[in-house]
């Protein structure tokens, strides 16, 4: 009897673990500011201490710190991932600088002094791949928001000790794409640099982070097309934040109110991840923003539900708000459209079976800029086009990674645009009539897409992972 006694305390021990892990909600929050060899940023200590307070109030042990040395952010890094084992959900979030080069990310302790890019992988800067596979891959739900997208500061020195040509040091922070269970958010777009805000502020991006993701009853994704639309009013259209999500279920950080009809015995106490609740997701999401104004607030809804029971209303309201009263054609956007433009990958190797010549690319900028998404008609697809051709992607539903394939370039040119102004002109010299604007925009924020990279499963324990690979080379 004693054994059988003492056989179910263990049962019940480890039964109340599990609990406690399903039930874990952990974050790691840093922000790095003052910088010993470069000029320091006021704001990220001020960013992540905010950040903290706002988690802690739904419930998350956070690891916090501000102003953190190398030394420093592995320790609370290690703690971090002790911590996250387990966990329902974590949270990542680093405020401070960061720097790419050769299409990789890293983030720069305050005590970091790159000369080259050999100081960044033999350990000045902290490679984020790395970083986020060794502390969060065992957590069930992972939510990464990097506030990191200044300008690169050591760029300069770096580019001039290079000894060969292939070294590509990038402004702002290189695209991400994550794993199952996980979304990353950028302050801005790949490439782009992102604003630090009024000394003694929050960012623009941390502000709208701190006022949407936490509101009882909002699911994250929501949560984010909101921080998009707020960071991109506030900026004057001058950051607009970006992301990429490969979340399956539904995901509130205060769930609250997440169901209206429950009664009080039967709200969640834990964060909602299930596929099951997805349709009412997308309900409450279209409820929110079918009689908005906003192109973009509709174009979200098309990103994140590509085969959405609203679909067609939101586009054709699209199509409304962008057209306004004119009496001129409007677009049709499905009509026609093979169902693969919405599932298959477009990479460099496709554009480059297109085959499209100097021509062919400024009628591609000249189209996206009809629609609504300028760009310059330069017949070059350098970094600013990409960029377009990627928010043209996100608002249409398609896989958004800033190149084209077959199928999307034949979309792309169907779609109808407005009448032409005949005195536009392009870079090129060659005047040539160009259509009119008719809005558009759009926003990478899109459930369900491929992953690769990013947290998600990784060889080797935490500590070891950490300390071999945490500062080395990929």
């Amino acid at each position: 009897m004693r054994l059988l006694i003492i056989a179910l305390s263990v049962i019940g021990i480890l039964a109340s673990s599990n609990v406690a892990n399903a039930e874990r909600r952990v974050a790691f929050v840093v922000g790095n500011g003052a910088y010993k060899n470069v000029a320091p940023l006021p704001n990220p200590s001020i960013d992540a201490r905010s950040m903290a307070t706002v988690l802690r109030k739904v419930g998350f042990d956070v690891v916090e710190g501000t102003n953190l040395t190398r030394d420093q952010m592995t320790e609370r890094l290690l703690e971090f991932g002790d911590k996250a084992q387990g966990a329902e959900l974590a949270v990542f979030f680093y405020a401070g600088h960061g720097i790419a080069i050769s299409g990789t990310n890293y983030l720069l302790p305050v005590d970091a002094d790159v000369k080259s890019e050999m100081d960044v992988k033999l350990g000045s800067a902290i490679n984020v791949d790395v970083t986020l596979d060794q502390t969060m891959r065992d957590a069930k739900v992972k939510l990464v928001f990097l506030d990191a997208c200044r300008d690169n500061p050591f760029a300069a020195k770096i580019r001039s000790s290079a000894t060969s040509r292939s070294v590509n040091v990038q402004r702002g922070l290189a695209e991400m794409k994550s794993g199952e269970g996980t979304l990353i958010a950028f302050a801005t777009g790949p490439g782009q640099t992102a604003l630090d805000g009024k000394e003694g502020t929050n960012s623009p991006f941390t502000r709208a982070l701190i006022d949407n993701i936490t509101k009882p009853g909002v699911e994250i994704q929501q949560a984010m097309t909101q921080v998009r639309a707020q960071v991109n009013e506030e900026t004057n259209k001058g950051q607009l934040p970006w992301g990429h999500t490969n979340l399956i279920g539904s995901v509130y950080l205060n769930p609250a109110a997440a169901r209206p009809a429950a009664s009080a015995a039967e709200a969640p106490k834990t964060p909602v991840f299930s596929t099951s609740a997805a349709s009412d997701v997308e309900l409450e999401f279209w409820r929110s923003i079918k009689d908005s104004n906003k192109p973009e607030e509709l174009d979200a809804y098309v990103t994140n539900y590509p085969n959405g029971q609203f679909k067609s209303l939101a586009l054709a309201r699209i199509a409304s708000l962008q057209d306004g009263s004119s009496t001129t054609t409007t677009r049709n956007l499905t009509k026609g459209i093979d169902p693969a433009t919405f599932t298959d990958e477009a990479t460099l190797l496709t554009e480059d079976q297109i085959g499209l010549d100097k021509g062919q690319r400024r009628d591609v900028q000249r189209q996206l800029t009809g629609l609504g998404f300028d760009t310059k008609v330069s017949g070059k697809f350098d970094d600013s086009t990409r960029a377009v051709i990627r928010r043209w992607q996100a608002a249409r539903g398609y896989p958004s990674s800033g190149f084209l394939n077959r199928l999307q370039h034949k979309a792309l040119l169907s779609e109808i645009v407005a009448t032409v102004d005949a005195s536009a002109s392009d870079d090129s010299g060659d005047r040539r009539s160009r259509p009119h604007h008719s809005g558009g925009g759009g926003h990478h924020y899109r459930g369900g897409g491929g992953g690769g990279g990013g947290p998600g499963p990784g060889p080797g324990g935490l500590l070891g992972g950490m300390m071999g690979g945490l500062f080395g080379r990929r």
